[in-house]
């Protein structure tokens, strides 16, 4: 995909998050988010610090624009920024870095993609829930949403990776 295809892409999954928030409350045990999927399909040509900068002004707008709690969501997603070159060398190997291109089911395979997305999704949604619940919620309580939220973010960024992530 042309980079700017991507942004254009991005500019509307970031949309479709906006909506997600605003309008797909499922309970108080889903948080549904589709930000680290999109942070971790950014062309790897970009520098680290340009993706810390997309991934704070991307998760402050769906912040400001939805949830209501501003820095939450840019709190968990700074650090998916911030470690993604490193979960797609750990997964895919240096091998993308070395050939200068970007990752995609059909090259690398499902379960790999799956891997990086669930572990991405896992480092957000850690980081999220554990300063939202800020102390006031149980454990059991937090680790069960972590644990239904994780799911249903990795089924729903699996949906859209194709489109992140083309052949």
């Amino acid at each position: 995909m042309r980079k700017a295809g991507f942004y254009f892409v991005f500019f509307l999954l970031a949309a479709i998050q906006l909506l997600i928030c605003n309008y797909l409350n499922l309970s108080a045990w889903v948080m549904l988010s589709i930000l680290p999927v999109m942070i971790l399909c950014v062309p790897l040509r970009l520098p680290t610090f340009w993706t810390l900068i997309l991934a704070f002004v991307t998760a402050s707008a769906v912040d400001l624009l939805s949830e209501g709690l501003l820095g939450l969501n840019a709190l968990a997603l700074v650090p998916v920024a911030f470690v993604r070159k490193e979960i797609i060398r750990l997964i895919f190997g240096d091998e993308l870095f070395a050939r200068k291109e970007d990752f995609s089911v059909r090259k690398n395979g499902f379960g790999k993609v799956a891997l990086a997305v669930f572990l991405v999704q896992a480092l957000f949604l850690a980081i999220y829930i554990w300063a939202d619940g800020a102390g006031t919620r149980p454990f059991s309580f937090n680790a069960i949403r972590f644990g239904v939220s994780l799911f249903a973010g990795w089924a729903v960024s699996l949906l859209i990776i194709d489109v992140l992530a083309p052949p």
